[in-house]
């Protein structure tokens, strides 16, 4: 039996690769401690994650090759926006560890057990963590350029962990990995209908 080949040039995996491309410039806003350059560049990595998805989706050009490497990217980013928090806003950082420590924990754990158990990173794709991805760009964004609001925190806080629980769930429960699942709840429905 012949398996269909995926098209791998698109423009939502070069997307992808972008932000990939992006990290180390980011990385070295950063370092250098250049707030401006960072939220920038962070600002733009966000809005490529979105794009990517939204033109994958329309002109159905999901594969599971740009399904893992947006998951990659996603990572990266995601690395990226807490190592900035930590050096950028220090002083921030340690008024709220508790709850900074809590969304590392809970972020890494998924992304360790998967590679640990399937060596690989997941890449459910789950609405729940887009949910979170537009939460934590809007609060950092927001944070940046207009100061900090301790109700929109929390709430971004709260979603957060419970789009992380979804994952390591899922991570734990699943016989092997699967890309683009969306919930928890579609799953369960699949699996008694």
């Amino acid at each position: 039996m012949e398996t269909k080949k995926e098209n791998r040039w698109n423009v939502p995996n070069a997307l992808s690769i972008y932000r990939i491309l992006a990290l180390p410039f980011i990385s070295y806003a950063i370092l250098t401690e250049n707030r401006n350059l960072f939220i920038v560049l962070l600002s733009i990595n966000l809005i490529t994650d979105i794009l990517d998805g939204l033109i994958a989706r329309l002109f159905k050009l999901q594969t599971e090759f740009g399904a893992k490497l947006d998951s990659v990217a996603d990572i990266g980013t995601y690395l990226m926006a807490f190592m900035g928090m930590i050096t950028l806003e220090k002083a921030f950082v340690a008024a709220y560890k508790i709850e900074f420590i809590l969304l590392i924990v809970l972020w890494i754990a998924p992304q360790v057990y998967a590679l640990i158990r399937f060596q690989r990173f997941p890449s459910f794709h789950l609405w729940s963590y887009k949910i979170t991805g537009y939460l934590q760009g809007i609060f950092i964004f927001s944070y940046f350029v207009f100061g900090f609001h301790t109700i929109y925190f929390h709430l971004m806080l709260i979603v957060s962990c419970l789009a992380y629980l979804e994952e390591l769930f899922l991570v734990i429960t699943l016989p092997k990995l699967q890309s683009n699942l969306k919930s928890i709840f579609l799953i369960q429905q699949q699996k008694g209908g």
